[in-house]
């Protein structure tokens, strides 16, 4: 009997998270899925990664707290506006407000851990460095030098146990690609969650950055995004005035 390899996917419960794992899943790994609650204000995508874990039927689904609101420095966990209606231009400019300091170095080291622990010598996380928002910890040379460090200062790396790799499915694809993938190997869409600054009720607002480079990917694929929005048809980015129901 052939055991399959083991791989840990970081599941934020976004579109590209989805996508991974359907991807390490495609490639026939045995996937065991990390998410974090670290004090984000976005934190109803953590109903989205145990949505998108279950109907993937991960072998192993680990949620993690831990509170980034201590240190703050970030619109996801201060009390920052998260920036809206901003150009794609302006997007990539320069590192945003909506940056987490260290946030995938910090991910990266739990999974790293948990990876050890399991026998898994594969990690997956969803970063792109073409539409992304600015992000230094989602370049391929970040990446390249976590992978690096991950066989420097674990057991599993240091006995040859284990040769860790880091994959980034999604680092050369725009959102357009993304999607046209994730469709293919049968994402439910519909599952996640990609807003950054949600409604009291789990909507997204369509206007931050992660929503216009989601819509966009939607539109540029020809089909609406699954997700609600508030104020808005689903996946069209057009508010439209709800009739009769006395909501905002």
């Amino acid at each position: 009997m052939v055991t399959k390899r083991r791989a840990i996917v970081l599941l934020s419960g976004g579109l590209d998270s989805a996508t991974v794992l359907a991807i390490a899943k495609a490639e026939g790994y045995d996937v065991m899925a990390l998410s974090f609650r670290y004090g984000q204000r976005h934190a109803v995508e953590l109903k989205a990664a145990r949505a998108v874990a279950h109907a993937a039927g991960v072998a192993r689904h680990l949620e993690v707290a831990l509170d980034l609101r201590a240190m703050g420095g970030s619109a996801l966990t201060a009390d920052i506006p998260v920036p809206r209606n901003r150009s794609m231009d302006e997007q990539s400019s320069e590192i945003p407000v909506t940056y987490v300091p260290a946030r995938n170095t910090i991910f990266l080291a739990y999974a790293l851990g948990f990876a050890e622990v399991e026998g898994a010598a594969d990690l997956f996380l969803g970063v792109n460095s073409l539409d992304y928002s600015g992000y230094p910890d989602c370049r391929p040379e970040y990446v390249a030098a976590f992978e690096r460090l991950a066989n420097l200062a674990t057991k599993a790396g240091v006995e040859g146990t284990a040769k860790f790799r880091i994959h980034t499915p999604l680092i050369d694809l725009s959102k357009r690609e993304i999607i046209a993938r994730g469709l293919a190997l049968g994402v439910d869409y519909s599952l996640t969650h990609s807003c950054y600054d949600p409604s009291p009720h789990g909507e997204a607002c369509g206007e931050c950055d992660s929503c216009q480079l989601r819509l966009k990917g939607f539109r540029e694929n020809g089909i609406e995004d699954p997700a609600s929005y508030v104020g808005t048809k689903a996946g069209t980015g057009n508010r439209e005035q709800e009739q009769g129901t006395g909501n905002e």
